[in-house]
């Protein structure tokens, strides 16, 4: 039986080869559902009106399908970091991709929560736009969260 090489872009997950971008995808699903129970406790208007917000919509529905979306997206941008930079040669276990993801939630909490969404917000129209920066020690922690777990099940999917 012929073996399959493993590539920058697929890898071997169990007797299976798949896409980075899957396992991404599926590593920031996981993330994201932490990140939005987290919030849906801590700071329920965030993911009821601020996350639908940058889309024009509303509720608490409507904000947990744009926050999965963004999540899945942010996956990618994971599996991306860690395949297709310098930091692929870091990454090679599963305690290094914690690591990484840590590092990504901490930049996603910087340059996505503090900077983008309130400029977003702003721009919408949104009344309840947080200020610029916005430094919530809240979404630090959700943000944190998401990347640990995005790490962890990047390993594994």
């Amino acid at each position: 039986m012929a073996q399959k090489a493993e590539t920058a872009v697929e890898r071997r997950v169990g007797y299976e080869y798949r896409p980075e971008w899957v396992s991404g995808v599926i590593a920031g699903l996981v993330g994201g559902a932490v990140m939005g129970v987290l919030f849906s406790v801590l700071t329920p208007p965030v993911i009821e009106a601020g996350i639908p917000a940058l889309f024009g919509l509303s509720g608490g529905l409507a904000g947990w399908l744009v926050h999965m979306s963004l999540s899945a997206v942010f996956g990618v941008g994971f599996a991306a970091l860690v395949t297709l930079t310098p930091l692929s040669k870091d990454t090679d276990t599963p305690l290094q991709l914690v690591g990484a993801g840590l590092l990504y939630g901490a930049v996603l909490w910087i340059v996505a929560a503090a900077v983008v969404m309130p400029l977003w917000l702003t721009a919408v129209g949104f009344p309840m736009a947080p200020p610029l920066p916005n430094l919530d020690a809240m979404s630090l922690v959700g943000h944190l969260a998401f990347g640990t777990v995005v790490g962890l099940f990047y390993s594994y999917a």
